[in-house]
């Protein structure tokens, strides 16, 4: 679910890719990078394992010159957490030197790959990124932007992907719409974002939706805006989990208030699966919104029972198990003072592995609650994801193999419940099929390549878990 930004067209180039960047850090903390070019063809390219703030600094930046810029977090799907799959990812070709970095997941990449090594390309990352490289050196345009669409008609799958070439910035959605990418302004500079959050930081305002299916490049200098389309159509598939989950609240997504629609996402959990409890405590952060909703909706008072410590990062984006695990107790405290004696609702966004819940249940309870009730303001996730979200295989996701009281036992809680699909997709305001569902509902709209999810393994849960 990685973040992207760039700009077009600005002597301040590199250090506004870099706010932009560490507004978008929540979507990815495994690597960053950013590369620049100015109006002569020079490029210069930055990456580093870690947090934005960690790889630049003023002297890294200085490094940086040039009017157009692209940046990215990295939170990996396809390829190892490594510093050689850092993006963005830059080759010289005989259209030049390119540079890309991409939002998504290809799910045709492998099949891509084994056809362009057949053929003779050398690879130098395991990234799905690279195949679009790899497309477009293999048919060369004098038009870099013609070469970038030759070669994305040729994939399949999510991609917000921004490129820069020695005369060029380009942005391009795929024709599903599953990662957001906005276009904004900054003072007349054309700039774009993941989140509109990128856009606040700069005082740049929204000026729409990249569209399906849209390439937008912007040539030498700001200039005017270039719009084309990549061949075919289709209806909005855009990913819901980013309301759910990985978008922050003070965002607009998808024309909507992210706030607001986990508000009522909490509303809605306390309508469809109330509980008997003295309070509410949302697990932080990506439960906080949820939480209040539910609270205000059942009467319960919301209090702080969980308290967060904000210098470590998301532990559901981890890339390690061991880590994530360790991530929990590093990352929240209980409040005996509030918890102790007391029925407690613990509300969050949602089950995956199930491992994360079981530490907090168990934590609450070792600071003394008399019971906890375990409220989830998504549905139980049952299928992978395969346009961007690391839930390759059925057999990670607990609600695929257990049911609902298998998964009460194994996370320990008192009770549990989670919003309906049907409660989830009444909250927002666009029509309910203009959103992605595969990871709840199973409904693939574009087929994952691999074979079908519905005849992967699953195996239950092993004593020791239990």
């Amino acid at each position: 679910m990685c973040g992207i930004f760039g700009i077009g067209g600005h002597d301040d180039a590199a250090n506004l890719t870099y706010l932009g960047l560490y507004s978008l850090q929540h979507r990815g903390q495994e690597s960053a990078g950013i590369a620049t070019a100015d109006d002569e063809g020079r490029f210069a390219v930055k990456v580093g394992m870690g947090h934005v703030a960690d790889i630049f600094d003023g002297e890294v930046l200085r490094r940086l010159p040039g009017c157009r810029a692209i940046g990215h977090t990295r939170y990996s799907t396809a390829g190892a957490s490594a510093l050689m799959n850092a993006q963005p990812i830059a080759v010289r070709t005989s259209m030049g030197t390119l540079a890309v970095v991409h939002n998504g997941h290809l799910t045709n990449a492998g099949e891509l790959r084994r056809e362009l090594e057949r053929s003779g390309s050398i690879f130098q990352t395991t990234s799905d990124t690279e195949v679009v490289l790899h497309l477009m050196a293999r048919n060369p345009r004098r038009d870099v932007v013609e070469s970038l669409m030759v070669a994305l008609e040729q994939v399949e799958g999510a991609f917000s992907l921004l490129l820069l070439g020695e005369e060029v910035l380009v942005a391009a959605r795929d024709r599903h719409g599953f990662r957001p990418l906005l276009l904004g302004d900054l003072d007349g500079t054309p700039c774009f974002a993941s989140e509109s959050g990128a856009f606040d930081l700069l005082g740049a305002r929204i000026v729409r939706e990249v569209e399906l299916g849209e390439v937008i490049a912007l040539r030498n200098g700001a200039g005017a805006i270039e719009s084309h389309r990549l061949c075919g159509s289709t209806r909005p598939t855009r990913c819901i989990f980013e309301h759910v989950y990985f978008a922050r609240p003070d965002s607009l997504l998808f024309g909507e208030s992210v706030a607001e629609v986990r508000r009522r996402m909490g509303a809605q959990l306390a309508r469809e699966q109330p509980a008997a409890a003295d309070l509410v405590v949302p697990v932080l952060d990506s439960g906080l919104l949820a939480g209040l909703g539910f609270s205000r909706e059942s009467g319960l008072p919301l209090e702080f029972g969980l308290i967060r410590n904000h210098y470590v990062g998301r532990t559901f984006i981890e890339p390690k198990q061991t880590i994530r695990n360790f991530g929990v107790k590093v990352k929240l405290n209980p409040v005996r003072g509030v918890i102790a004696g007391r029925r407690v609702v613990l509300v969050d966004d949602s089950i995956v592995r199930g491992t994360t819940s079981r530490k907090i249940v168990q934590m609450v309870r070792e600071a003394g609650a008399r019971e906890v009730h375990l409220r989830i303001s998504s549905p139980p996730t049952r299928w992978p994801c395969y346009y961007g979200m690391d839930t390759p295989r059925r057999t990670d996701l607990i609600a695929a193999r257990c049911e609902l009281e298998e998964i009460r036992q194994f996370i320990g809680a008192d009770s549990l419940g989670y919003l309906s699909l049907e409660g989830l997709l009444g909250v927002v305001d666009s029509p309910a099929e203009s959103f992605c569902t595969a990871c709840w509902s199973g409904d693939y709209r574009v087929a994952p390549t691999g074979g079908d999810p519905a005849q992967a393994p699953l195996f239950p849960l092993a004593d020791d878990e239990r």
